[in-house]
């Protein structure tokens, strides 16, 4: 992901491609996600979050399949298991908040890094926001390791964390962590990861899922956990995007960390996520 941008507006093919800040996001204007040749813009897209980590288009009149189809040009679709089952696209996470619910995703994290092949991203569209709030941050976890000291980096290049669904889905799934891990056990990895595209390295815990640093004291694991989680806190290495109605946010789960502002409660805020499954995390050495 880059971190210096030289100009507000740059063009690649016929995407208009728009910095929001000068380390991560940008907003793509002129392509219409679910026309029939989309297909010649794959490349330039994903061209774009590679360079900024996450990239951001408006006014996307999509049906479910049309964000389904746009999203199988770049991998494999996985399905969440707090998808209702018998849904009529299971590949769409339908993530709606209003008076009766109010939003929990308020927290840095990466997605389902509780899988052993955690997600390569996901592709979110608004269906239903409120007037104000519920913005969505997002920050760059490789600019965030590059921010530690030389000390810290190489200690923690070593290291291996464990990561449990059953921290966040137990009770939003109503299942004892037994039952869960029966399906999807913790899973180790590096608590620096290797960007299988970009070759950066990035870190790669979170407060959502990371149980514990493997070899370390409960004391010590708490304490390093706490000071790599609170990296993303660094607005110069964030972006905030503000929705509407159409809008659609493409993640790369591999290198960013989001949270959803919850200060919207009660109004409604309904999402729809189609997420592209990845591969293992691994740390390669230089």
């Amino acid at each position: 992901m880059a971190s210096i941008v030289d100009s507000p507006t740059r063009q690649a093919g016929s995407l208009d491609i728009r910095p929001m800040t000068p380390t991560i996001g940008a907003e793509i204007h002129g392509v219409d996600l679910g026309a029939d040749d989309i297909g010649n813009c794959i490349p330039a897209i994903r061209a774009a979050l590679l360079e900024h980590g996450v990239i951001f288009f408006r006014d996307q009149d999509l049906s479910q399949e049309q964000h389904i189809a746009f999203a199988r040009h770049f991998g494999e679709l996985e399905i969440h298991p707090a998808t209702p089952r018998g849904q009529e696209n299971p590949e769409v996470l339908r993530i709606a908040h209003g008076p009766e619910s109010r939003g929990k995703e308020n927290n840095w994290h990466s997605d389902v890094t509780w899988r052993e092949k955690p997600s390569l991203g996901s592709i979110l569209l608004a269906r239903e926001v409120p007037d104000c709030g519920g913005d969505t941050l997002f920050a760059n976890m490789h600019l965030a390791y590059e921010r530690l000291s030389d000390e810290m980096k190489r200690f923690c290049e070593g290291l291996t964390a464990v990561h449990d669904i059953s921290r966040v889905f137990a009770g939003r799934l109503n299942k004892t962590t037994e039952e869960l891990h029966e399906k999807y056990p913790p899973m180790r990895h590096p608590v620096i990861r290797t960007h299988p595209e970009t070759g950066e390295r990035v870190i790669y815990v979170n407060i959502g899922f990371t149980s514990h640093i493997e070899g370390l004291s409960k004391e010590e694991s708490s304490w390093l956990l706490d000071h790599l989680y609170k990296t993303a806190w660094d607005v110069e290495i964030q972006c905030r995007f503000r929705w509407k109605p159409g809008s659609v946010a493409f993640w790369d789960n591999r290198v960013c960390q989001h949270l959803a502002v919850s200060d919207y409660f009660p109004a409604r805020r309904v999402m729809e996520r189609v997420t592209i499954a990845g591969d293992k995390p691994y740390f390669e050495t230089r």
